[in-house]
């Protein structure tokens, strides 16, 4: 018997597509196209009256709340532009949605995630959104250890780089859960509004 790929209570999970994120190029999936993806999930979740979980990531001016670990690379946070944490026009922001703000790569750690989705009985989250190798693995690797059970709409992501995209989504992500394209996430959501 093949378990379905999304449980009656499923959310779609929207990592970081902001002004101050969006504009750098993305790969395999043009930034363009992943807005799109993404827009199309969420109006369909809506249409359903399933959660939109919108997550970004936002520091204070002064960096004070940036994650202290050394890392060998620059670090993000402290002077942003002002509309940084904005989320995409596309997204058509609804008053149902959910709106989550990071300080980390993951969605999980240091934020209500798990409260919203846990009130509301939600077992499965499809993940989307940038960067694939950032937010949406942490966040990933997050949920299945929170036991939720993880689908990736693998088309509705991007990266910065191909490789590291790729190796995500034949390595990380069939470990964690399962991938699917956006017109198998839309296939298989219920016919049926508000279930």
């Amino acid at each position: 018997m093949t378990t379905p790929l999304l449980d009656p209570t499923t959310a779609l999970v929207v990592i970081d597509l902001q002004r101050g994120i969006v504009g750098a190029a993305t790969v395999p999936n043009p930034i363009e196209d992943v807005i799109a993806r993404n827009a199309e999930l969420a109006a369909a979740f809506r249409a359903r009256r399933l959660p939109v979980v919108l997550v970004r990531v936002s520091f204070a001016a002064d960096g004070g709340d940036v994650p202290p670990g050394r890392t060998a690379g620059p670090r993000r946070g402290g002077d942003q532009p002002a509309d940084f944490d904005v989320l995409v026009d596309e997204l058509d922001v609804q008053p149902t949605d959910i709106i989550v703000t990071k300080r980390n790569w993951g969605a999980f750690y240091g934020t209500d995630l798990d409260l919203h989705l846990r009130r509301r009985g939600v077992t499965t989250i499809v993940l989307t959104g940038v960067a694939t190798t950032y937010g949406v693995e942490s966040t990933a690797r997050a949920a299945h250890e929170h036991g939720y059970h993880v689908v990736v709409a693998t088309d509705a992501t991007g990266d910065r780089n191909a490789e590291a995209h790729q190796h995500a989504v034949t390595r990380i992500f069939p470990a964690l859960g399962r991938i699917a394209t956006t017109a198998e996430v839309l296939a298989a959501l219920p016919a049926t509004v508000g279930v």
